[in-house]
């Protein structure tokens, strides 16, 4: 059976390698991939869950997954460490917000909580 995959987007090395890591601890194929092709990569890829730095680019990736009938049903969890970018991640359609701070020592129970199926 294969692993489900995570995509990772980020701009800053860390903590943004550090969750692909983890991920890779915790079982998930993972995929770092560009703002500019995060849908497409969903789609294509059939992507499990996305983990995205938050800023303006990936805050419009975020939109541009959520609009896309293939990939809007992929759940989303941003990070940053600026409240406005984590605003406009959830404004975009993230599921879930945490800080960059939090991200990696929570990531096992925002995972758990970003997979609930309702």
């Amino acid at each position: 059976m294969s692993k489900p995959l995570a995509l990772v987007c980020y701009a800053n090395l860390l903590p943004g390698s550090q969750i692909a890591n983890r991920l890779l601890d915790l079982g998930y194929a993972v995929q770092t991939v560009p703002a500019s092709k995060l849908s497409q990569t969903a789609a294509r890829d059939a992507a499990m869950l996305v983990i995205a730095e938050a800023g303006s680019d990936v805050c419009a990736a975020i939109d541009q997954l959520k609009q896309n009938k293939a990939t809007q049903h992929v759940p989303v969890l941003a990070y940053s460490d600026q409240d406005k970018d984590l605003a406009s991640a959830r404004q975009a359609g993230a599921a879930m917000v945490a800080s960059s701070s939090a991200i990696l020592g929570q990531l096992p129970h925002l995972l758990e909580q970003l997979l609930v199926v309702e």
